[in-house]
């Protein structure tokens, strides 16, 4: 069971089309700043454009940027762009219902679960693309 990456990579992008204000930038380009396969750059963007916080300008001279300004875009939007679903995951398969911890133990879990996710999402909702781009700019003085 591997944790996924896909939410640090698409803040990545986005803060690097932010600090580009407003340049278009290719794939090829943001893969080189998070040192991945372009493939993978070009899955994450997909995700980010239904969700409507970038477009793309197809073409010579066409790329990446954001569809909205930087402070308008929060890591809770980027989060559920890309992660979409629930923080913790009950079990893909049924317990035993026969015994007495694997017939209740998902019903235990559901609310303290639910509880987590909300503070998550609460705490990302106050951290924007543009914060980033500060303190991005302010480390690298």
């Amino acid at each position: 069971m591997n944790t996924s990456s896909r939410f640090t990579v698409a803040i990545h992008i986005l803060t690097l089309l932010a600090h580009g204000r407003g340049e278009q930038l290719t794939s090829e380009f943001i893969a080189g700043s998070v040192n991945t396969n372009p493939v993978v750059i070009r899955r994450l963007l997909a995700l980010l454009r239904d969700a409507r916080l970038v477009t793309a300008q197809v073409g010579v001279g066409g790329g990446w940027q954001l569809a909205r300004p930087p402070r308008g875009i929060t890591l809770r939007d980027i989060y559920r762009a890309v992660e979409g679903g629930t923080l913790f995951p009950l079990h893909s398969n049924t317990p035993n219902p026969l015994c007495p911890v694997g017939s209740t133990i998902q019903s235990a879990l559901a609310g303290h679960f639910e509880e987590a996710q909300l503070a998550l999402e609460k705490d990302l909702e106050r951290t924007t693309v543009a914060d980033l781009v500060e303190e991005i700019d302010a480390l690298a003085r």
